[in-house]
């Protein structure tokens, strides 16, 4: 029987194929022979009686759920057609005996054996292969159970025994290629493929295969390893399976015979062609596949086996075939390297890293490695290497294969100790030598050499922070006086017109008056010139209010401000507070001695101590107020008689000792009955001279050490009014904390011979006491600082009142809203609230109280802006012209008040400082006048700028008020700006409420439209299947639709186009993206 050629669809699952069409339906069957529209002997039975039976059969096919549903969907005499003639092949006589596997493994052992007794001559050799691709048309056709069966009684083990025990001459035949072609209908089957992967030497046997010369045979092979490493869990079976190969082949590396057959040349253009692009496609499915999806340093790996054996120089050899299915495989597998070999040298921030240059790959090495703890292991990896035995003719490379497989291991094993290659070597897992070989010394060891670059990496950025602080205060500093001298210059011109006008006019008038009294004989003098710096002559006393008239001031450059009147004697003048130590007047200490009153005291005759002691900080009571008080009846000389005031100084000396006396009083007491060699030695043990109270000492030790500065350097920064940025501004505010106040000056004075021994708080708080006003020189120097920092923060909410209230009163959109709003308010209210001029504005935050009577979801504000879409689409962008509202809802105004007050005083303050330091001898490198007279001239002039403002904002805002009705001084700027700011933000909620409803209610319409259409869909869908008939492919199956698509490169087609996209990952770090393909991995 002559079997007609067959059409393969390699989309349509199955063993029928069904043709639709108006005549009546053909059905091909195994053997291909047409059964013709028959006369049913048999009436067909009804409708659930016929499911059922055909049900039976459609699940003996194996099917997928799609071709499932179009075999159900054919109409029921086609069922019935399809059903009677399976029911007629399974009941013919002559097909009886080949029906079942039995047969199929009784004449393939039977092969099996006789091959090994005599050679097949050409006719044997035809029918044997007839008896194969029989089984193989049977595996593909029969129904399920046939499969089944055939798994049972182990066929598979038979058709591999066969494999193994060919001859040569048989595994040169087309014997050979039918077994394989076995193997790959059974695995088209999804019992049948679970079956095949689950066994342990299936895919080892089939890669022996590769060792045949046919190459139909060869390229069978590869199609099922490459489909095979597509498949879960396959891919490394794969690699086993070629590491099995190695040893079967005795190659001397891994995928050798491939690469040989790759290069090789065959004269035959066609079988050439289809062997090289087997091999390209399973070369790239090994690549690409299982962990290679997402693991770039296994591509690296195995990759680098190819790219060893030559396979790059192959690959511009095979261009030569121009063979576009081939060129496709080539075109990916430079395409995945050259990006693998991008994402490599990203990784060292280089474009390209040579893989063939070991010159190269070891500086990167060094380079990364450098100044690392690693650092010290590669040298002793190089050394030993060094020590490696080395012969020139080759041997003992087994060597250095191991540390090669050692370093393979450490790059590719996971967490859990797997390779996903196959490890070659045993019970190697890093994780655990890791474990091992970590040592608590060492950890130690490298914890403080991390600590040491730690510190010396904050030391280094704290210098640069410095540099760069010192840099941007430059920058800054002459920015502003660049801004404020443009300022000035303005100023100038602006007030010379004016003074030139003004004079004009007083010429006019004098010339008037005189015409007028020249019949008196009057004459007016002309106007005085104006001073020789022009009539804006800025003098630091500017600020001050009321003063008499001033003699003309100097010029611009030398506009020192005005004297003030010395210091009254006995005491230095009063500090220049600074906020927050200017916001306040600090009085002078007192130096009036009081006289007693009343009684006089007698003057009490104190013992002194034979040392310094510790300073009590008490409050000392007058002696004009002991008079009528408990003091005026307590004698302290009566308690001196009994006190042991030898004891008490040793207790509470100055003189700080190594040991503590109270824990160890025996001590103290032998040594008070010591002799003078005793006393040598313990004043020998005297360390430190402290007059300070102790907890401020060691606080101010505290900010000592943050500062990192000598005692000399905090001077000289002072003195030069660290100009090179020293001192930060949270460090001058600690310091300011800790000024030596008078006592602490006195009693560091009677001990300035002994500064050597003093603490380290001390002898600070005593050189500092040596500049003159330390204490107003650090304010100023503070105040000075801050000035930019305050004034930035005051300018911003001072525009924020003024340009909020100009929107508030140009705001067109604002009005119509008003007058919307007024409108509806008189429509809704009756009696004495309707019929209503206007409203308070606390009122539009009320709108939103009022809510509909149908939609309690809908207030009167969101009618409002519904209203506003149809009538008043302007309105809907009001938030536009009323930006700065939201930040002027911010500001208290009392609270800018009081902070504009503080600066203005810390300017008076700094120019009362100034004033007397221009007054007294300074010392050299005192660079106070000349820093702070800078200071003042731009300070000055960008204050002035700000009060101007100020009292523009007040008097807008005031305005602002009366424009809506709103009493003025009983509403602060943050509550007015506030309810605007507050409806602003209500209008926009409900603008986006009623935009949700409309998406929500076009979105349930769209549901609707697409529910009715899909139904409607469906319901044509249904209709087009019961008159059109579904094909369903005899042969095709999912394995077969996998090799067909790594055959022809599809496989890899979304890859070619996405490869960028799917693969953003660095190294180990890249497991979140996995590529997608276009064939569907298969289940099982």
């Amino acid at each position: 029987m002559t079997m007609a050629p067959r059409k393969r669809n390699r989309h349509a699952l199955g063993f029928l194929c069904c043709f639709g069409g108006s005549d009546l339906p053909e059905i091909n069957l195994k053997d291909n022979n047409p059964l013709q529209f028959l006369e049913f002997s048999v009436p067909i039975p009804p409708a659930e009686e016929l499911n059922a039976r055909f049900s039976e059969l459609v699940d003996e096919l194996d099917l997928t759920d799609k071709n499932r549903e179009a075999m159900f969907a054919l109409p029921p005499e086609k069922k019935w057609q399809i059903y009677c003639s399976k029911k007629k092949e399974q009941e013919d006589p002559n097909k009886l005996a080949t029906s079942w596997p039995d047969y199929y493994i009784d004449r393939i052992n039977s092969m099996a054996a006789m091959q090994t007794l005599y050679a097949f001559d050409e006719e044997e050799t035809e029918m044997k292969n007839k008896i194969v691709e029989d089984l193989k048309t049977a595996l593909r056709t029969q129904p399920m159970r046939f499969v089944t069966r055939f798994i049972e009684l182990d066929g598979l083990s038979c058709l591999l025994n066969f494999l193994k025990s060919m001859d040569y001459e048989t595994s040169e035949s087309r014997i050979h290629t039918s077994v394989i072609g076995c193997i790959k209908a059974l695995m088209n089957n999804s019992q049948g493929r679970a079956h095949v992967l689950a066994h342990p030497e299936s895919i080892n046997i089939i890669s022996q295969s590769l060792r045949t010369e046919n190459i139909k045979t060869k390229i069978a092979v590869l199609e099922i390893l490459g489909a095979v490493c597509l498949v879960p869990d396959g891919h490394k079976k794969v690699l086993q399976a070629m590491l099995h190969y190695q040893v079967y082949a005795a190659e001397r590396t891994r995928f050798q015979t491939l690469l040989n057959e790759l290069d090789r040349s065959m004269g035959r253009y066609r079988d050439e062609v289809n062997l090289k692009t087997a091999i390209m496609s399973f070369i790239n499915a090994v690549l690409n596949a299982g962990a290679g999806e997402d693991n770039l340093e296994f591509r690296l790996h195995l990759r680098y086996e190819f790219l060893m054996l030559g396979i790059q120089p192959v690959i511009d050899k095979l261009r030569g075939h121009e063979n576009a299915t081939l060129d496709r495989h080539l075109d990916f597998f430079e395409m995945v390297r050259n990006e693998d070999d991008l994402e490599l040298a990203k990784q060292f921030e280089l474009i390209h890293v040579d893989t063939k240059s070991a010159s190269q790959m070891f500086e990167l090495i060094k380079k990364r490695l450098k100044h690392t703890d690693a650092y010290p292991y590669l040298l002793s990896i190089l050394q030993h290497c060094l020590q490696m035995p080395y012969k020139r003719n080759g041997g003992n490379f087994q060597q250095w294969q191991l540390l090669d497989r050692i370093l393979q291991q450490i790059v590719l094993q996971d967490e859990r100790g797997d390779d996903p290659d196959i490890a070659p070597l045993e019970n190697f897992n890093v994780k655990n030598i890791i474990k091992m070989l970590v040592n608590e010394n060492e950890v130690k060891q490298w914890r403080d050499q991390a600590e040491k670059f730690r510190k010396d990496h904050a030391e280094l950025m704290s210098r640069l922070e410095k540099k760069e602080r010192e840099c941007e205060t430059k920058t800054q500093e002459k920015d502003e006086m660049m801004k404020t001298l443009n300022k000035m210059k303005d100023k100038l011109q602006k007030e010379s017109l004016e003074l030139r006008q003004t004079r004009d006019q007083m010429n006019d008038l004098v010339a008037q008056l005189n015409e007028f009294s020249q019949g008196n004989s009057i004459s007016f003098p002309p106007p005085p010139p104006p001073p020789p710096g022009g009539p804006l002559a800025l003098s630091s006393s500017h600020m001050s209010e009321n003063l008499p008239p001033l003699p003309p001031p100097l010029p611009f450059s030398s506009c020192p401000p005005p004297p003030v009147p010395p210091p009254p004697p006995g005491g230095p003048p009063p500090p220049p507070g600074a906020p927050p130590f200017f916001s306040m007047g600090i009085p002078p200490p007192s130096t009036t001695t009081f006289s007693s009153s009343g009684t006089s005291l007698k003057k009490k005759s104190v013992p002194q101590p034979s040392h310094p002691l510790k300073s009590f900080n008490w409050a000392k009571l007058s002696e004009e107020r002991i008079h009528g008080t408990i003091w005026n009846e307590i004698d302290d000389l009566k308690a001196f008689k009994v006190l042991d005031l030898e004891d008490f100084e040793k207790m509470f000396s100055a003189y700080q000792r190594h040991q503590d006396l109270l824990t160890n009083p025996s001590s103290c007491k032998q040594k008070e009955m010591g002799s003078t060699e005793d006393l040598y030695l313990s004043t020998r043990k005297v360390k430190e001279l402290s007059v300070i109270d102790g907890r401020r000492a060691q606080n101010c030790v505290i900010l000592l050490s943050k500062l990192k500065l000598t005692n000399e350097e905090i001077r000289q920064a002072i003195l030069k009014m660290d100009e090179q940025e020293d001192l930060a501004k949270d460090m001058l505010e600690q310091l300011l904390k800790f000024v030596p106040e008078k006592s602490d000056t006195d009693l560091l004075e009677e001990h300035k011979h002994e500064i050597e021994r003093m603490a380290r708080a001390d002898r600070f708080l005593f050189e500092m006491s040596r500049i003159d006003h330390y204490q107003q020189r650090l304010q100023a120097l503070f105040f000075k600082k801050k000035f930019p920092e305050r004034l930035a923060e005051a300018k911003p909410k001072v525009e924020a009142i003024l340009l909020a209230s100009k929107e508030l009163i140009r705001s067109k959109r604002l009005r119509q809203l008003l007058e919307v709003v007024l409108a509806f308010g008189n429509f809704m209210n009756k009696g004495q609230r309707g019929s209503a001029y206007g409203f308070k504005v606390s009122s539009l935050n009320k709108i939103a109280d009022t809510k509909s009577s149908i939609d309690r979801n809908i207030t009167l504000l969101h009618y409002l802006i519904m209203i506003f879409e149809k009538n008043y689409p302007d309105i809907l962008d009001i938030q536009s012209e009323l930006q700065h509202l939201p930040e002027a809802a911010k500001v208290n105004l009392v609270e800018l008040e009081k902070e504009v007050n503080n600066i203005k005083n810390g300017l008076k303050a700094v120019e009362a400082e100034l004033d007397y330091q221009k007054r007294r001898m300074r010392e050299s490198g005192d660079r106070f006048v000349p820093v702070m007279s800078d200071f003042i001239t731009v300070a000055s002039f960008s204050f002035s700028e700000l009060e101007d403002l100020l009292n523009e904002a007040r008097d807008k805002y005031a305005k602002a008020l009366k424009h809506f009705g709103e009493s003025e001084g009983k509403m602060q700027p943050d509550e007015f700006f506030g309810i605007f700011d507050t409806f602003l933000q209500s209008f926009a909620e409900a603008k986006q409420d009623l935009e949700n409803m409309r998406k929500k209610k076009e979105e349930e319409e769209r549901r609707a439209r697409m529910e009715a259409m899909l139904k409607e869909q469906r319901e044509k869908e249904r209709r087009q299947k019961k008159a059109k008939v579904g094909s369903i492919s005899e042969e095709s199956g999912e394995f077969d639709d996998l090799v067909s698509a790594l055959r022809s490169g599809e496989v890899f087609d979304k890859d070619l186009s996405k490869l960028k996209r799917n693969r953003k990952r660095l190294g180990n770090q890249g497991l979140e993206t996995s590529r997608e393909r276009v064939v569907t991995k298969l289940n099982y």
